[in-house]
């Protein structure tokens, strides 16, 4: 699997964010960093997420793009779009109840402007575990199921989060 990196492009408050291969928490810092500009900025008309090139992802990746989701609603009463072509990823997608925060397509976009990689941040252990354990609590927010699925995970960071 090719290692993970991201890949944006903004327009007229337009923002594509498009993962390629194996997006993983060793990108938290670096995708979070940029969703706190991206949520900051005054001109936000709509999001859209091309995981088309993606092969794998982690929770802690999810978790970040469902916060995507959440900041979005809040501050821009807008509903971001996920363009998946990949079952696998598609599936993991509905699974965790994104169906219900994001529109998601299955068909490739086209016509996308001039992507630039975003530089990795490397994030200290102390700012990876805290993104980790955010992006897990969103995740659990989400549904019954996510909860049951990541609470003795969360449990077990919160713990590890207090000997820090």
């Amino acid at each position: 699997m090719e290692n993970g990196k991201i890949l944006v492009s903004e327009n007229s408050g337009t923002y594509i964010l498009k993962f390629i291969g194996d997006v993983r928490l060793t990108l938290c810092a670096t995708l979070d960093d940029f969703l706190e500009s991206m949520c900051c900025s005054n001109l936000l008309n709509a999001i859209l997420i091309d995981l088309t090139e993606t092969e794998g992802i982690d929770s802690t990746s999810l978790g970040l793009l469902a916060k995507i989701s959440v900041l979005a609603r809040k501050k821009y009463n807008l509903i971001p779009v996920i363009v998946s072509t990949n079952q696998d990823i598609t599936r993991i997608l509905e699974s965790m109840g994104f169906h219900r925060v994001f529109v998601i397509l299955d068909s490739p976009v086209s016509n996308v402007s001039q992507l630039n990689e975003l530089p990795v941040i490397a994030g200290s252990e102390t700012l990876v575990h805290a993104k980790v354990l955010e992006a897990h609590k969103i995740l659990m927010e989400m549904n019954d199921s996510n909860k049951e699925t990541f609470r003795e995970l969360v449990y077990t960071l919160e713990g590890e989060g207090k000997h820090n």
